[in-house]
């Protein structure tokens, strides 16, 4: 297996990055208008991480004007290549660019149930900062998490 490449997205990208949100995901789903923008966004950059075989998975970034925090949006990550350390590879690309953009902070949105997910961004050293009730489509909720990448 060769090692998973990151590179931004670009338009002709869409295709594969709409297929991946419908795949990755049941309910509160970005359109494809939406990944249209954020990935001719500079400033919501869409990550991707690739494979041999295609697209593996998406990280989108947030960087609010004059803030010191960035925002991990989204992330997909193909169901068929989960627990490959595609998910990890994405949060260390976010990292960085978030980082290379003189942010101090990650901050993210995981649901409440997402128990692999949640124990992955722990174990890379998220904390948790709160809760949000009815946060997603179907009313589950979500913990809000936050690295420290930088001193503040």
């Amino acid at each position: 297996m060769r090692p998973i490449v990151i590179r931004h997205a670009d338009l002709s990208d869409l295709d594969a990055i709409e297929g991946l949100e419908r795949k990755a995901f049941s309910g509160d789903r970005l359109s494809r208008r939406s990944l249209r923008a954020f990935v001719r966004a500079p400033h919501r950059p869409v990550i991707l991480a690739l494979d041999e075989t295609g697209l593996a998975g998406y990280a989108l970034v947030l960087l609010p004007r004059g803030g010191r925090i960035a925002r991990l949006y989204s992330i997909a990550v193909d169901p068929e290549r989960s627990r490959r350390g595609v998910g990890r590879t994405l949060i260390a690309a976010a990292q960085t660019f978030a980082l290379e953009q003189g942010r101090k902070a990650l901050r993210l949105e995981v649901r409440e149930d997402n128990h692999a997910a949640l124990a992955l961004y722990e174990r890379l050293g998220y904390r948790r900062l709160g809760r949000y009730q009815d946060y997603y489509d179907d009313g589950a909720p979500a913990l809000r998490l936050e690295k420290q990448l930088a001193p503040p």
